[in-house]
């Protein structure tokens, strides 16, 4: 919906691999609050929450399905489920996925979701043997954006910066 906003961990490493229309990233949380919510007081606590946890390093080397979607696994999911965990223990009204998937979904990165259930498999089992050769990836993740969708598409709002790593 217009004005929706998330959370993401960019991937640029992975954007070549991507074939579902958007650049590579791990959702952290979507939605998270209408935009027009998100005043400078809510800056500044987000500010505030990011900072409170470390850089890290996530590695991608396995790929998994959810109906209709192809994605690669991040190792270790602790540090973007943490994320989760803080931001929604913050703003519980903000539910993943809307609740659709119930608790939400495990931390994944998308490659690709465009296949419906008569061709996902053949497809999927195609993207994946072109790719594997290609895993495994790593991309040091320093800083979580925030997005808002404008109705046409997703667009930059801010980025907030993890602390350095011990």
């Amino acid at each position: 919906m217009p004005g929706d906003t998330a959370f993401t961990l960019k991937v640029p490493a992975a954007d070549a691999l991507v074939r579902a229309g958007f650049p590579a990233h791990v959702s952290v949380l979507y939605p998270f609050l209408h935009e027009s919510r998100i005043d400078v007081a809510t800056d500044r606590e987000l500010t505030g929450l990011f900072a409170g946890h470390e850089a890290f390093t996530l590695d991608f080397d396995t790929f998994g399905r959810f109906p209709g979607v192809l994605y690669l696994d991040p190792w270790p999911p602790g540090p973007v489920t943490a994320l989760t965990k803080d931001l929604t223990r913050r703003r519980p009204e903000a539910v993943p996925y809307r609740g659709v998937f119930g608790a939400g979904l495990a931390p994944h990165l998308t490659v690709a979701n465009n296949e419906g259930p008569a061709t996902q498999d053949a497809a999927y089992d195609a993207v994946q043997a072109e790719l594997t050769p290609q895993l495994p990836l790593s991309c040091h993740v320093r800083s979580v954006h925030l997005i808002t969708w404008d109705g046409t598409r997703w667009q930059d709002r801010a980025e907030y910066r993890l602390a350095p790593r011990r």
